[in-house]
């Protein structure tokens, strides 16, 4: 179930109405001062850190290191859509470590592409990147609420064309796109079989079967690679 934001306006009219609302905003600008000095210490904490690690509404979050179920989904999927986006000259596929920061929070997908056009501008000894054309996060019990909750709602407002959620247990992927018109992720595909396209990456077509094998990935990167 994905969690549906507070309504901005109503928040804002709420603070609006109570008589206290320049001490309260004074609070909040004081609040968000010390959350952004936070947030430069754990730049300089994660050149050293090993572990996944983000900042997220004031907070390090430290991951626990995945399970091989998680690793062999991601490592599937990145054969899979970095093959294709190197073939085809499309851009960069990221995975693992690469950090997303947006202008809250910083968040390390478990899998995200940019397409050329932004990728073109990207350096080799960059660390912090923009928002991606695709999000992938493969979600845990300890970061599913996240994943359906502030993550959502960040790449949505970030304009992130595309975001997945895959649940590993399940071997389900539920497949998010952005509306044009109302900025609003839509639910386009839930399932555990079948061919889903990829709308950010040049609509690819792949099976779903195979982000969830080994051997089927194998042969879907073969495929995608028309050989």
């Amino acid at each position: 179930m994905i969690v549906q934001p507070l309504n901005r306006k109503e928040l804002v009219e709420r603070v609006l109405q109570d008589p206290d609302a320049p001490t309260i905003l004074e609070e909040i600008a004081i609040e968000l001062e010390k959350e952004q000095k936070r947030r430069e210490k754990f730049y300089i904490s994660i050149k050293t850190e090993e572990l996944k690690t983000e900042f997220i509404n004031g907070k390090v979050i430290i991951h626990s290191p995945v399970k091989k179920l998680h690793n062999d989904i991601s490592s599937n999927l990145l054969k899979i859509l970095d093959s294709y986006v190197i073939e085809n000259d499309l851009g960069f596929v990221g995975y693992e470590k690469i950090m997303i920061r947006l202008t809250r929070n910083d968040y390390e997908p478990d899998l995200c592409y940019f397409n050329k056009k932004k990728s073109k501008e990207f350096k080799d000894d960059m660390s912090l990147f923009p928002a991606p054309n695709l999000a992938v996060e493969i979600a845990s019990p300890k970061t599913k609420d996240r994943d359906r909750g502030v993550k959502f709602l960040d790449y949505e407002r970030h304009g992130v064309d595309e975001y997945w959620i895959i649940l590993p247990e399940e071997k389900i992927i539920e497949q998010y796109l952005l509306d044009k018109k109302t900025k609003k992720y839509k639910l386009k595909k839930k399932s555990d079989s079948g061919i889903i396209e990829v709308a950010s990456i040049n609509k690819l077509k792949l099976s779903i079967e195979a982000i969830f094998d080994k051997k089927l990935a194998h042969e879907e990167m073969l495929k995608v690679l028309n050989r």
